[in-house]
């Protein structure tokens, strides 16, 4: 793997470590005021989303550089649903979820539904993101 596939998928995957395990369960344990906490997490999740769609697109891009007798890789099609599921996230689930608490409906069965999707989502975005960092590291193709 090249340096900057590795610096990429470093700040792509560790971000998606450190704010969705790490920062986001800090901000609801320490703060009182849950609506806030889920405001800034919300903020972080967002900034994540784009920090993965831009990592996310370079990586596959120099995958498919890289490997240009071989385009659908076992990395470029864990790249694709990585993307696809930020995706989801982002443009799709964030905006229901934002909806939902703009309306005052953060406490019914309708948020946490949307709310577990997108944490399910994430969690398998993560695990993807730590399968290609333990893989072991592949030489471009000549």
């Amino acid at each position: 793997m090249l340096a900057g596939e590795r610096i990429l998928l470093t700040l792509w995957v560790g971000g998606l470590w450190s704010v969705g395990y790490i920062v986001a369960p800090t901000l609801f344990a320490n703060l009182d005021d849950r609506a806030l906490a889920g405001t800034l997490a919300g903020s972080l999740f967002g900034i994540m989303a784009w920090i993965g769609l831009v990592c996310g697109v370079l990586l596959l891009f120099s995958n498919q550089l890289c490997n240009p007798r071989q385009r659908y890789n076992w990395r470029a099609l864990v790249l694709l649903a990585m993307l696809v599921l930020t995706l989801v996230g982002q443009f799709v689930l964030a905006p229901m979820i934002a909806g939902l608490r703009e309306a005052g409906a953060s406490g019914t069965p309708e948020f946490a539904r949307m709310h577990g999707l997108a944490a399910g989502l994430y969690l398998l975005s993560s695990v993807l993101g730590l399968a290609l960092v333990a893989a072991p590291a592949r030489t471009p193709e000549r």
